[in-house]
C-alpha cells in the first residue's frame, strides 16, 4: 500500500503544469472537470473514516452524478498527468488516497486477498487507476465487484484508459463476457474524452535511430548505474519474473542499455515487454538500444489486434525514453 502513490515521473505534476493544446478544447474541459471533482472530495482528514459509510449524509458536499471519472483518449495526451494531478489536488492526506495501475490493483488483491483489499481501500477518499485494462474475464469480474463495493463505501474513483468503459474488451476473446460485466462497471464513471496528438512526439524530432552494439556497450560501461543486456535473454528473464516485480527490477538503474533489439516472438512476450516499458517510463529511465527501432517491435497482426493500444503506448513510451538516452551515446 505504501507504493500506491503516483510514480516518480509524476511526483511534481499538477493541473497548473498541464498545458492544454489550444486546438483541443476537450483538454481544457478535462482540467476544469477534474479540478471541480477534487474540490468535491474535500473535508478534514479526520472526517474521512466517519464518512466511510455515510457519504450521502451531507448532500450539499457530496458530488452529484457518478462517483468516478474516466479519462479516455489516445496515448500521449496527458491522461496520467491529469490523473496524478487529481491525486495531488484531492484535499486528503496521502494515506487516504491510492494510485496504481490496473495491474498493480489486481496484484494487490492477489497479495492481500479480496476481502482484505476491500477493507483496506474502503477507508480511502480516492482510488486512482491508471491504464485500466481488462485482459481476461476473471479480472473483469474481480475489478467490477471490487469497485462496486468501494463505491458503496463512499470511495471516489478515477481511471484512465485508451478505450471508453463501455468499449473495453472489443477485439479480444470472450468480448460478450467483457461487455456484460463492463456495462455495470461503466455506470460508476463519468467519461471524459481527451482528444489530441501524442505530446511525446509533438513538435519534437523522431526518435534517434538504433546505435551499434559497440556504441551501446561502451555507453553502458561509461554510465554509472546503467544496465547492459542482450534483448533476447532479457525477454526470457521477464518470463521468469512476475510482472508485479518489474518495477523492482528497475530500482537503482539509471539507464537501460540493450543490444540486438528484434521483433518480439509472441503475444505473451509482447505483453510482458509492455509492462516493463511502463515501469521504465514511470521511473524516467532512458533506454539506449541497438538492433531494430522500437516501432518495429510488434508485428502487424499484433498492432491490428485487441491489444493494439497497449502496443502503441509501449512504442510511444520507449521512443520517448530512447530520445532521452541519445546524450548517453553522443557524449561517449
Amino acid at each position: 500500500m505504501a507504493e500506491m502513490v503516483p510514480p516518480p515521473r509524476f511526483d511534481s505534476v499538477r493541473f497548473s503544469t498541464y498545458i492544454p493544446d489550444p486546438n483541443q478544447p476537450s483538454q481544457t474541459e478535462a482540467v476544469r472537470v477534474l479540478e471541480g471533482f477534487a474540490a468535491g472530495l474535500g473535508g478534514t482528514a479526520d472526517s474521512g473514516r466517519r464518512r466511510l459509510f455515510g457519504f450521502g449524509r451531507a448532500p450539499k458536499k457530496a458530488p452529484a452524478g457518478p462517483r468516478g471519472v474516466y479519462l479516455d483518449g489516445g496515448y500521449g495526451v496527458g491522461k496520467t498527468h491529469l490523473l496524478a494531478s487529481l491525486w495531488h489536488a484531492t484535499p486528503a492526506e496521502p494515506a487516504l488516497k491510492a494510485f496504481g495501475t490496473f495491474v498493480e490493483l489486481t496484484n494487490l488483491v492477489g497479495a492481500l486477498g479480496f476481502q482484505q483489499t476491500v477493507q483496506t481501500l474502503s477507508g480511502h477518499r480516492l482510488l486512482c487507476i491508471d491504464e485500466f485494462e481488462l485482459d481476461d474475464p476473471g479480472d473483469t469480474v474481480l475489478v467490477s465487484t471490487l469497485l462496486g463495493k468501494l463505491v458503496d463505501a463512499g470511495v471516489a474513483l478515477a481511471a484512465t484508459s485508451n478505450t471508453l468503459p463501455g468499449k473495453l474488451g472489443e477485439g479480444r476473446f470472450a468480448a460478450a463476457d467483457f461487455l456484460r460485466e463492463i456495462q455495470g462497471l461503466s455506470a460508476h464513471f463519468r467519461a471524459l474524452r481527451i482528444d489530441g496528438e501524442d505530446y511525446r512526439h509533438r513538435g519534437l524530432p523522431e526518435a534517434p535511430p538504433p546505435y551499434s552494439d559497440e556504441q551501446v556497450t561502451k555507453a553502458a560501461h561509461a554510465t554509472e548505474g546503467a544496465s547492459l543486456d542482450a534483448f533476447s535473454p532479457l525477454l526470457e528473464h521477464l518470463a521468469r519474473v512476475h510482472p508485479s516485480r518489474y518495477g523492482a527490477l528497475t530500482d537503482g538503474i539509471k539507464a537501460v542499455c540493450l543490444t540486438g533489439v528484434r521483433p518480439v516472438p509472441d503475444q505473451s512476450t509482447a505483453l510482458r515487454l509492455v509492462v516493463l516499458a511502463d515501469r521504465l517510463y514511470d521511473r524516467e529511465v532512458p533506454v539506449l538500444a541497438s538492433g531494430l527501432p522500437f516501432d518495429q517491435l510488434f508485428s502487424e497482426e499484433m498492432l491490428n489486434g485487441g491489444y493494439r493500444k497497449k502496443y502503441f503506448r509501449a512504442i510511444s513510451r520507449l521512443t520517448a525514453l530512447a530520445r532521452d538516452a541519445a546524450t548517453l551515446a553522443n557524449s561517449r
